[in-house]
């Protein structure tokens, strides 16, 4: 070559290069975009997500209204007087006002028409003294009359659809007989009556001065002749010396109550017809029973003072299994005597009214006041309808007032998700989660508490197996383990992932946890034995002959504890039924449940230890490996090279880099366990408890959503309900992950010297 000729130069500018450059540079906007675009979708949705299930769930915690409907001033009110009783039936249209000359009028509620009237069949000469109620929702009451006597009466509708269009027709029956039953043979006025009718017989008490009076009246059938007749029994029971306010029948026909005017309670156990003990409804002096009335299913009595309280009480059993009146909780509707209490008929609220015409609506399982409003004009009287949405009011000047009142979630609060709830036959506060049951006066039990507690201990357990295990297997495989062995070990655990969590649900409740059970000893022993086994092998591996060792390749080591562990897990096995026999007398789950007194349950907390922490394993172990390995090679070959150990390297350089990867492992697989849903359904009994026993199940908040939802009412306080549960869950994720987050990236700057 000449020397005088100069080298080809290369053309970097050609425009096939600067196409390429161009494609290139278009590539990676559009990638760059298309990830930001992406994870702000991502963090969108989130957010819509958690707003929507605070839509949902914000009409939970909504106190009650009312909205004016219709006022009216109907001719025949005035012909009345004031109402001893008025009652709106369930479909909101017809009315019923009784007044003291037993006089029932049947009227329609949208705007005071009567529809009918009944003359009730009192005795000549006698007159209505007493009125009292049967439980709510029955529309059965009794009338207490001047002659000693009683009429039981029953007030209904029947509905017809005639021509297609429906009618309600008003109905009053005399289910014991149009002839009133005699209550007091010396024909005293009675001045309070009290009533239960049960399936078999009736109860029937009153008061005349500070006696008690109380009648039984079984009805009995002929089978041939289809005739019934009624057997009349007097109850005897021991005399009060103080005057009497309110008598009242419990509907189970097994206590009464009879309040006196010095704010105590006498109660009768009518079984044993002996007097159980007096009661102080209230600590004030000063303070006097101004009514009183039973709560929806008839187990609650609410007591209304004369400075506005309202005290809920209930028979409850004693530390010596004796029961006892209790003062459950307390509610203030302001400072003027309580007039009147009507309970809901379908759920445990009730609305009070007070002598300065104020109306107080309150829930008493969830100790919530949900509004206190005056009532137009003063009102007298009350009537709340049995689905709760109507309030029909008289006041003085003989003016009904109908308002709507809406209240669709009183069952809900704070304190009732969260606290321990005093609930009705319970004998102490407690967390119970009950959303449903067969009866309809049942009082609903939506606590959280022990659904949380729950997810958080099915979590640990899981972790408690998990982390070390996966944390070191990651730790090894990253540093210790020869990259030939690496390549095939992580993506077999990585596989792990793949495995369908209901399979594994369905695994460890139908095989693992029978096994389990009837292998209690082994199973500790396994526990116990297999990290003393690897520790026996590595310490026999120390002292074989160097050729030996060196004929193992450095980073195989690995391989040799496979049989060890094998060979430990089947030993453990194998001496379970010796074990058993030796230490346990036969049977280790009976000896855990008599001799220790641990509840043992086939599904528990063991069972979803294993089952999740093998499901979760993959999570950690594969992030964490990821950071161990990625620590850069210099800093450990600079380690090494000052003179540390592996061991020292390891500690304090490989583990201190990578603790931001690690500690995020852990999150994300804390994460996972929280939100489990297939496995600690099919492994667990699925129990809301609060108990961290290892051998009691549980229930989570993810497995209750999956339980409940599809049987849950649309909008229904149950349906919100569930719908906080995701909610809680979705806060509880997102407070983790910020945390975790917040502690990685201090890790981050901390350690990033290395």
């Amino acid at each position: 070559m000449n020397a005088n000729t100069s080298p080809a130069r290369i053309d970097f500018n050609t425009p096939a290069l600067q196409r390429k450059r161009r494609i290139r540079a278009f590539k990676d906007h559009l990638t760059r975009w298309y990830v930001g675009v992406g994870g702000l979708a991502v963090l969108a949705a989130i957010t819509l997500i958690f707003f929507y299930l605070a839509y949902v769930v914000l009409p939970l915690f909504q106190g009650a209204s009312l909205t004016k409907k219709a006022d009216y001033t109907p001719s025949w009110a005035a012909e009345l007087g004031k109402p001893l009783l008025l009652s709106v039936e369930e479909q909101n249209e017809i009315g019923l006002f009784l007044d003291k000359q037993g006089q029932a009028v049947f009227f329609s509620v949208a705007d005071g028409a009567e529809r009918q009237r009944f003359q009730l069949p009192l005795p000549t000469g006698a007159s209505i003294s007493a009125i009292g109620e049967d439980q709510p929702g029955s529309q059965r009451f009794v009338l207490g009359l001047s002659n000693g006597q009683a009429l039981v009466v029953q007030a209904g509708t029947k509905v017809s659809y005639p021509n297609d269009q429906k009618l309600v027709e008003p109905v009053l029956n005399y289910p014991y007989g149009n002839s009133p039953l005699t209550l007091d043979p010396q024909g005293r006025a009675l001045e309070h009556v009290g009533v239960a009718a049960g399936d078999e017989s009736l109860l029937l008490s009153a008061s005349v001065g500070s006696e008690v009076l109380v009648l039984n009246v079984t009805e009995e059938s002929n089978m041939f002749t289809g005739e019934t007749t009624l057997t009349e029994e007097r109850i005897a029971l021991p005399q009060i010396a103080d005057p009497i306010k309110a008598v009242i029948v419990e509907p189970r026909q097994q206590w009464l109550y009879v309040i006196n005017g010095r704010a105590t309670a006498d109660v009768f156990n009518l079984r044993s017809k002996q007097l159980l003990g007096r009661y102080k409804l209230s600590e004030d002096g000063n303070v006097e029973v101004t009514s009183a009335s039973l709560l929806l299913g008839g187990i609650s009595l609410m007591v209304g003072d004369s400075k506005g309280g309202i005290g809920q009480w209930f028979m409850v059993r004693d530390k010596d299994d004796n029961f006892a009146l209790k003062h459950i909780r307390q509610f203030q509707q302001g400072d003027a005597p309580i007039v009147q209490v009507s309970a809901e008929q379908r759920r445990k609220g009730f609305v009070a009214l007070d002598q300065a015409g104020q109306l107080g609506v309150f829930h008493s399982t969830a100790e919530r006041t949900l509004l206190i409003e005056p009532l137009q004009g003063g009102a007298q009287a009350l009537a709340l309808s049995p689905r709760a949405n109507r309030v029909l009011s008289v006041d003085d000047k003989g003016e009904f007032h109908l308002q709507r009142l809406d209240n669709k979630h009183p069952e809900i609060s704070w304190s009732s998700l969260w606290s321990k709830v005093w609930y009705e036959t319970y004998d102490k506060p407690e967390y119970i989660w009950q959303s449903t049951a067969a009866n309809t006066d049942f009082e609903p039990k939506m606590s959280l508490a022990p659904l949380t507690f729950g997810t958080l201990k099915a979590a640990f357990y899981a972790m408690l197996l998990a982390a070390p295990l996966a944390i070191a297997a990651a730790i090894y495989t990253a540093y210790f383990m020869a990259p030939a062995m690496r390549r095939k070990v992580k993506p077999v655990i990585e596989l792990m992932e793949a495995l369908p969590t209901v399979i594994l649900g369905f695994f460890a409740g139908l095989f693992l946890a029978p096994y389990v059970e009837n292998h209690l000893p082994g199973i500790f022993s396994l526990l116990i034995l297999t990290p003393l086994g690897i520790l026996l092998a590595g310490f026999i591996w120390s002292r074989l002959p160097e050729n030996i060792r060196l004929s193992v390749p450095a980073g195989w080591e690995a391989a040799i504890l496979i049989p060890v562990v094998l060979a430990t897990a089947a030993f453990a096995l194998s001496i379970s039924p010796t074990l058993e026999v030796a230490f346990f007398n036969g049977d280790m789950r009976l000896w855990i449940s008599n001799d220790l007194g641990i509840t043992y349950d086939q599904r528990n907390a063991l069972i979803v230890g294993l089952a999740m922490g093998f499901a979760v394993i993959p999570n950690i172990f594969s992030i964490a490996e990821d950071a161990v390995f990625s620590v850069p090679k210099s800093l450990t070959y600079g380690s090494l090279a000052l003179g540390a150990t592996p061991w020292q390297t390891l500690t304090r350089v490989v583990i201190l880099t990578a603790s931001p990867g690690i500690f995020s492992a852990l999150m994300i697989g804390m994460g996972r366990a929280v939100g489990e849903t297939m496995i600690v359904l099919m492994s667990t009994g699925n129990t809301p408890l609060m108990e961290a026993n290892l051998f009691e199940g549980m229930r989570t908040l993810a497995a209750n959503v999956a339980v409940e939802m599809p049987e849950s009412e649309l909008g229904s306080t149950h349906y919100r309900v569930l719908f906080l549960s995701a909610l809680v869950l979705l806060s509880f994720t997102f407070v983790m992950n910020t945390l975790a987050e917040l502690i990685r990236q201090r890790l981050r700057v901390k350690y990033a010297s290395l």
